[in-house]
C-alpha cells in the first residue's frame, strides 16, 4: 500500500471551473487504480487529494479523467495534474492546459517531452497515434481562396476546437476594443458631419485623443523627406527597402535629366542607392466603395543615403512604364511642393497595401495559422516541437477566422476602406504567395538579400537580428536536448510528416522553394525558429509605427499633378 498526494489545477480565467464532478485514476508500470473521491475543481483553485492505493503502481505513465454530469452539461479547464508517489518516488507532472467536455474518458501522459520510439507496443507511443487520429478528425484543412495557404475548417468561431478559441477574459478584451473603436469612428463621424476639410491642418479633426511621443513626431513632420526616408528603413513596413545594385530598368529617363542619371549613377557607385519598388501592385484592378472607384499605384522610389546615416528620396515614379505611357512621369523634390508631397503619399498608399497584405496578413497570420493547424494534426503532446511552438500559436486560429470574416463581408473594414479590398487583395495575396521562400522569412538571409546589412541608421535591421538571435538561443537550448545529429532530424517520422504538412500541404506545394528543412539539424532549428519571429515578434511590430497618413481611397489621378493644388490634394 501507497499514499499519493495529487494536486489538480484549474485555469483562472472566466468559467475555467465546473460544477460537474471529476473521477481520477493513476496509471503506472505495474497496475492502475481508481481514485475513490470525485471533485468539482474551481476557477483558479488547486485541489489537493491524498488517496491510499493498495497495489504497487511503479512509476507513474498516465492519469486518466473523466467528467461527470448528471442536468447540466459545465466545460472545465484543467491547467495540470501533478502526483506525489509514495516514498523516494519524485512528484510526476501531466500537463493538461485544455477544455474538458463530455463524458469520455481522457488520457494524460506524463509530461515529458520525448520522441516517437520504435517499438509500437510502447504504451507512449500508442498514446501518440491515438491522439494524432483523434486530432485529424477535429483538425481538418479547407480552402480560402485558391492559391493561397490553407487554413482551419470552420465557417464561424462556434465551429472551431474548443481549444483554439479565446478564453473568457481574451474574448471581452477583444470585443470591448473593437467595440469602442467602432464608437470612436461613429463620434468622429458625426463631430466632422458638417465640417469640411479645406486644408491638411483639418485632419487634425479626427486625430483626437492621447497621443504618444512617436505619433506627435509623425504628426509634426509627416511632410519632411527625412521622415519618408527613414520609414523604410524603421518604420511600419523596413520590409520594401534593397540596395541597389543597378538602375532598375522600369526607370525610364527621359531627355532633359542627364543630371539625374549622373547622380543615380555616381549613389550606385557608391553603394549609397537604394530603391522600394511596389511593382507587386501592377495591374491590380482597385475597389469599388460606395460607387466611387478606387486607384492604385505601383510606384518606385529611389533614394541615396547620405553620410550622417540620413535615407533622403531622389525621385518617384507612380506607374511603371506600358504601352500608353512608354515614359512615366517622374517626381522630383525640387517639383512645387504640393506635388512632391501627392507622389509621397501615393507611396505611402501603396506601402500601406503591400504591408498590410503581403507582410502582415500573410507573411505572418496565414503562416502561423498553417503551422499551428500542421501543429495539431502531426505532432502528439509528447513532441518536444509542440511543447516548443503551442505556447505561441495559442489563439492564431480565432483570430484569423475573425479577420477573414471581415475580409469575405461586403460591410467590413477592408471592403469599406481599403482600396485592394472587396476582391483585389486576393489577386495581390496570390502574387506575395509566389514570391513566399523560406529564406525570406529569416531575417539574417532576407536582410543580406536586400543588401541592409552592417547600415548604422537601420535600426530595425539591428533589432531583427537581435532578436533572431535571442531567439535561436532559445530553440537551439530544447532542440540539442533531442536532436544531435542530421540522422535523428530524418529518423523523426512525426517531424517529417509535420515539415510535409506544412510545405506540400499547407503551403500549396511549396516544398520547392528553399533547402529541405526536414533534412539537417541546422535548418530545421531554422524552421522551428522562424515562426516564432515571423509569427510573434514579427507580426507584434507590424502594428507598433504609426502611418504618416492615409489618403490611400481619396487621391486623383496624377496625370495633372504638375499643377496639384490643394483641392486636387483632399480630393473634390
Amino acid at each position: 500500500m501507497g499514499r499519493y498526494h495529487i494536486r489538480v489545477a484549474t485555469g483562472a480565467w472566466l468559467f475555467s471551473g465546473s460544477f460537474n464532478r471529476v473521477q481520477l485514476w493513476l496509471v503506472g508500470e505495474r497496475g492502475e487504480a481508481e481514485l475513490e473521491l470525485q471533485l468539482r475543481p474551481a476557477r483558479g483553485q488547486v485541489e489537493e487529494i491524498e488517496q491510499d492505493v493498495p497495489q504497487d503502481l511503479g512509476p507513474l505513465l498516465f492519469v486518466k479523467l473523466r467528467k461527470h454530469h448528471s442536468l447540466v452539461e459545465d466545460a472545465w479547464f484543467c491547467d495540470r495534474i501533478t502526483v506525489q508517489g509514495p516514498g523516494t518516488l519524485k512528484e510526476t507532472a501531466f500537463p493538461c492546459y485544455r477544455w474538458v467536455q463530455g463524458e469520455d474518458l481522457l488520457t494524460l501522459p506524463e509530461g515529458t517531452a520525448r520522441l516517437a520510439g520504435e517499438n509500437t507496443l510502447d504504451k507512449f507511443q500508442k498514446h501518440r497515434e491515438k491522439e494524432l487520429k483523434e486530432r485529424k478528425l477535429i483538425y481538418c484543412w479547407d480552402t480560402w481562396h485558391e492559391g493561397l495557404p490553407l487554413t482551419i475548417a470552420a465557417d464561424s468561431v462556434k465551429d472551431l476546437p474548443p481549444d483554439m478559441k479565446f478564453h473568457g477574459g481574451k474574448r471581452l478584451d477583444y470585443e470591448w476594443t473593437g467595440k469602442t473603436g467602432l464608437l470612436e469612428m461613429i463620434l468622429k463621424r458625426v463631430y466632422n458631419f458638417l465640417n469640411s476639410w479645406d486644408s491638411l491642418e483639418d485632419f487634425d479633426q479626427i486625430f483626437w485623443g492621447p497621443k504618444s511621443t512617436l505619433c506627435e513626431k509623425v504628426h509634426q513632420h509627416w511632410k519632411d523627406d527625412e521622415l519618408f526616408g527613414y520609414q523604410f528603413l524603421n518604420g511600419t513596413n523596413p520590409m520594401m527597402l534593397r540596395r541597389s545594385t543597378s538602375l532598375p530598368s522600369r526607370l525610364v529617363l527621359p531627355s532633359g535629366m542627364e543630371e539625374l542619371r549622373a547622380q543615380l549613377e555616381k549613389e550606385l557607385q557608391n553603394g549609397s542607392l537604394f530603391e522600394a519598388d511596389f511593382i507587386l501592385l501592377d495591374g491590380i484592378a482597385a475597389n469599388v466603395i460606395q460607387g466611387e472607384k478606387q486607384y492604385l499605384a505601383a510606384p518606385l522610389v529611389m533614394l541615396k543615403m547620405e553620410p550622417s546615416g540620413k535615407l533622403l528620396p531622389m525621385v518617384i515614379q507612380i506607374q511603371p512604364p506600358n504601352a500608353s505611357y512608354p515614359t512615366p512621369p517622374l517626381f522630383l523634390p525640387s517639383d512645387p511642393p504640393l506635388a512632391w508631397l501627392l507622389a509621397k503619399t501615393w507611396v505611402r498608399s501603396s506601402d500601406f497595401q503591400v504591408h498590410q497584405l503581403q507582410y502582415h496578413l500573410l507573411n505572418t497570420h496565414m503562416l502561423a495559422e498553417v503551422i499551428a493547424v500542421a501543429t495539431m494534426r502531426c505532432l502528439p503532446g509528447l513532441h518536444p516541437v509542440f511543447k516548443l511552438l503551442i505556447p505561441h500559436t495559442r489563439y492564431t486560429m480565432e483570430m484569423n477566422l475573425r479577420g477573414r470574416i471581415h475580409f469575405n463581408s461586403e460591410s467590413g473594414i477592408f471592403s469599406q476602406a481599403v482600396s485592394t479590398g472587396g476582391g483585389p487583395h486576393v489577386q495581390l495575396l496570390r502574387r506575395a504567395m509566389a514570391k513566399l521562400t523560406y529564406s525570406s522569412l529569416c531575417p539574417p538571409e532576407h536582410l543580406a538579400d536586400r543588401g541592409l546589412l552592417g547600415i548604422p541608421s537601420a535600426l530595425y535591421a539591428h533589432d531583427a537580428l537581435r532578436l533572431w538571435e535571442i531567439t535561436a538561443r532559445y530553440v537551439e537550448g530544447i532542440i540539442h536536448l533531442f536532436y544531435h545529429g542530421d540522422d535523428i532530424v530524418r529518423g523523426d517520422t512525426e517531424l517529417q510528416a509535420w515539415c510535409r504538412e506544412i510545405t506540400e500541404v499547407g503551403l500549396c506545394q511549396a516544398q520547392d522553394r528553399g533547402e529541405n528543412w526536414a533534412e539537417k539539424r541546422k535548418l530545421f532549428r531554422h524552421s522551428a525558429q522562424s515562426p516564432l519571429f515571423s509569427c510573434l515578434l514579427q507580426s507584434r511590430s507590424a502594428l507598433s509605427f504609426p502611418y504618416n497618413v492615409h489618403l490611400s481611397d481619396a487621391l486623383p489621378s496624377m496625370q495633372q499633378s504638375t499643377s496639384a493644388s490643394m483641392t486636387g490634394v483632399l480630393g473634390p
